[in-house]
């Protein structure tokens, strides 16, 4: 089946695949998440076959899983590759961050308490995936003037990764957001105030460690029995 039928509009598989990953992407189906398809189907008004096509889609893509006797399910994050680019990214950006300093402005330092102020605001009735293109904006305020652009590539494909791997962070761990606006507030504050490079860097870099910190402690949670929690 096409994308799209004779008239233009969207095919039935594609508008299963749309639905299903817009709900991947935002959080509402999250990693484990069985997807069965004669909910799907009914769902959206269709029968299992254009749903089952989607499905195929979304596993090529390494979204969805697919196991004898489990069914679909939305896929796992690999745990390694997620910790590797966190701490990687961790290292660059903090390096960026306390690079760009010098050259951050006030009116950048405006512009970032005013995304800051629109991720605490989204905390009321929160949306993952939203809450994660702010942060990525706001983050953007402090690396995106680092002098030295090798240093900034590796901080741009770091980003780029983590959407790869995963679109939102917050979906698991969305405690973790409160702390993070808060922790937001104190870099700015250092920049604001000349605080000592080195001092910019390590609040930088400890920012990103505790998101992976927090998600580490999320998934030891998960995998202890219901006996252990």
């Amino acid at each position: 089946m096409t994308a799209t039928d004779t008239n233009g509009t969207l095919s039935k598989s594609q508008q299963a695949y749309s639905w299903i990953r817009e709900r991947i992407n935002s959080g509402a189906f999250v990693p484990g998440f069985r997807l069965v398809l004669g909910s799907i189907a009914k769902e959206l008004g269709v029968s299992v076959v254009p749903v089952r096509e989607a499905i195929r889609r979304l596993e090529a893509e390494g979204l969805v899983t697919f196991e004898r006797n489990v069914g679909a399910q939305v896929a796992m994050l690999d745990d390694s590759a997620y910790s590797a680019t966190m701490q990687a990214l961790g290292i660059v950006e903090g390096a960026a961050t306390m690079l760009s300093a010098p050259f951050i402005t006030a009116a950048d330092i405006a512009a970032a308490r005013l995304v800051n102020a629109q991720m605490i605001e989204s905390l009321e009735h929160f949306e993952p995936r939203r809450f994660t293109e702010l942060n990525r904006e706001f983050h953007s305020v402090l690396f995106e003037r680092c002098p030295n652009d090798q240093l900034l590539d590796l901080v741009h494909r770091g980003w780029n990764q983590m959407n790869v791997l995963r679109d939102s962070t917050f979906s698991f761990v969305p405690g973790r957001a409160r702390a993070s606006v808060d922790e937001h507030e104190h870099i700015l504050k250092l920049i604001e105030d000349g605080a000592d490079s080195l001092e910019i860097e390590m609040a930088a870099r400890a920012h990103r460690t505790r998101t992976l910190d927090a998600f580490a402690a999320y998934q030891a949670d998960r995998k202890r029995s219901p006996a252990q929690r």
